[in-house]
C-alpha cells in the first residue's frame, strides 16, 4: 500500500506559481465559507417564525444534501478563480526543444573484434541505423568518426538516407582520440568559436600513425581543417553551469582506450564549460580483446572510468554495452531521455476553464433541482 501512494504521488505534477503574491487573495474561500453558514442560520430563524410546516419549508428552501451541492460547486470555482490569478504552472514531459544530436563513433581497429557479433563495428553500424530511424523527424543528427585523430563526416541535417550513409563509410583505422572527438562535436556545434583541436595533450598521443585515412571517407572535414586566420578575433568564451545548453548533446561510442588525440577529461571539461551534455557508451568488455590489425596485434580495453568520468563533469550519463542487443538497448534509454524532457508550463487556462465548467454545472443543478439559479 505505501509503495502505491509512493508511486500516485510521483505522478502529481508539481505546481507553482508566478505570482505567488496573489494567493493572499484564498483567504475569501473561508470568508465566503462563513457567510454561507452564516446565512443559514439567519434563514432557519426566519423560517422558524412561521406556524405552518409547509411554509416553514419554503422558507427554508430545499431539505437535505442538494441544497448545498450548487453553493459547494460555486465555492470551489471561486478558489480555482483565485488560484488561477497567482498564475500556476507545472512540471511535465515535453517534446525536447534539442535541435540536435552528435553521434561521435570509435572506428578504431579495435572495433573490428568479433567478441561481438558479427563484430564490434557491425553492430554499432547497425545500432547507430535504428537510432537515427527512431528520431523525430525534425531533430537534427551530425556524426562524427575517430580514430587517431576525429572529423565530421555528415554535418547535423534531418536527411536519414545521409546519415546512413555516412554510417556505411565508415572506414577502421589504427588509434583512439576520444577528446578529439568531442572537440570535433563541440566545433560543429559552435561554428564561430575556436577550439584547441589541433592540441594534443601532455601525454603525447601524437598521430597513432593515423595519417591521411580520414579522406577516404569523402566530404568530412579534419580535425582543425579551418580558416583560422581569416576569423576575426573572438571575445573569451564565458563558462555557462555544466549541462544547461538545451539544444544539442553529444553521444560518444568507444571501444577503447584513449591513446592519440586530445586529452578527453580535458575535453570533457570544455564540453562542460559549454553546458553541453556527453553521454558516453562504453562498447565491448573492461577485459578486453586482442585483435590483429594492419599487421600489428593489439589489445582493446576499455577505460570505463574516464568515459564515467566525462559524463559526470558534462552532467550526462555513462552507459555499458557488452553486446549488439545492450547497445541497442542504450540507444533506446537515450533516445526517451534526449526527446523527452520536463519543463515548467503555465497552466492558468486549466484553472479558469475547470473554475467556469463548476459554475456553469453549479447553476444548471440549481435551476433543475430548484427552478431558479442559486
Amino acid at each position: 500500500m505505501k509503495e502505491w501512494l509512493v508511486k500516485a504521488w510521483a505522478m502529481v505534477p508539481h505546481i507553482g506559481f508566478l505570482w505567488p503574491m496573489f494567493l493572499w487573495l484564498l483567504l475569501l474561500v473561508p470568508l465566503a465559507i462563513a457567510l454561507y453558514v452564516l446565512f443559514l442560520r439567519r434563514r432557519k430563524k426566519s423560517a422558524l417564525r412561521y406556524a405552518n410546516l409547509p411554509l416553514v419549508k419554503d422558507a427554508m428552501g430545499a431539505v437535505g444534501w442538494r441544497r448545498h451541492v450548487p453553493p459547494v460547486l460555486m465555492l470551489a470555482a471561486l478558489a480555482l478563480l483565485l488560484l488561477a490569478m497567482a498564475r500556476p504552472t507545472a512540471l511535465v514531459s515535453l517534446p525536447s526543444t534539442r535541435a540536435t544530436v552528435m553521434l561521435a563513433m570509435d572506428v578504431s581497429g579495435s572495433m573490428r573484434a568479433a567478441d561481438v557479433k558479427p563484430s564490434r563495428m557491425d553492430a554499432a553500424k547497425a545500432a547507430a541505423k535504428e537510432y537515427i530511424k527512431g528520431q523525430p523527424k525534425d531533430v537534427l543528427i551530425g556524426i562524427v568518426a575517430f580514430a587517431a585523430t576525429a572529423l565530421m563526416v555528415q554535418s547535423p541535417t534531418t536527411d536519414r538516407l545521409a546519415l546512413n550513409a555516412a554510417v556505411d563509410r565508415f572506414e577502421l583505422q589504427r588509434g583512439t582520440a576520444v577528446g578529439s572527438g568531442i572537440l570535433v562535436s563541440l566545433s560543429t556545434l559552435f561554428p564561430k568559436e575556436d577550439f584547441p583541436i589541433n592540441n594534443f595533450s601532455r601525454r603525447g598521443f601524437g598521430d597513432g600513425g593515423f595519417g591521411g585515412g580520414f579522406n577516404r571517407f569523402g566530404g568530412g572535414r579534419a580535425l582543425g581543417d579551418r580558416a583560422a586566420a581569416n576569423r576575426e578575433p573572438k571575445k573569451k568564451h564565458v563558462p555557462v553551469e555544466p549541462g544547461s545548453y538545451k539544444n544539442a548533446v553529444i553521444i560518444l561510442l568507444t571501444d577503447g582506450q584513449t591513446n592519440a588525440g586530445f586529452d578527453p577529461i580535458e575535453a570533457a571539461r570544455i564540453a562542460s564549460e559549454y553546458g553541453v551534455k556527453v553521454y558516453t557508451v562504453g562498447f565491448g568488455t573492461t577485459k578486453g580483446n586482442v585483435v590483429g590489425f594492419g599487421g600489428f596485434s593489439m589489445r582493446a580495453q576499455l577505460d570505463e572510468t574516464a568515459l564515467k568520468k566525462v559524463a559526470d563533469m558534462t552532467r550526462g550519463r555513462y552507459f555499458h554495452a557488452a553486446s549488439a542487443e545492450d547497445l541497442k538497448s542504450v540507444y533506446s534509454v537515450l533516445s526517451k531521455q534526449l526527446v523527452i524532457e520536463t519543463k515548467e508550463v503555465e497552466i492558468t487556462s486549466f484553472f479558469a476553464g475547470f473554475a467556469a465548467l463548476l459554475m456553469l454545472g453549479a447553476a444548471g443543478l440549481s435551476l433543475a433541482w430548484f427552478g431558479r439559479v442559486l
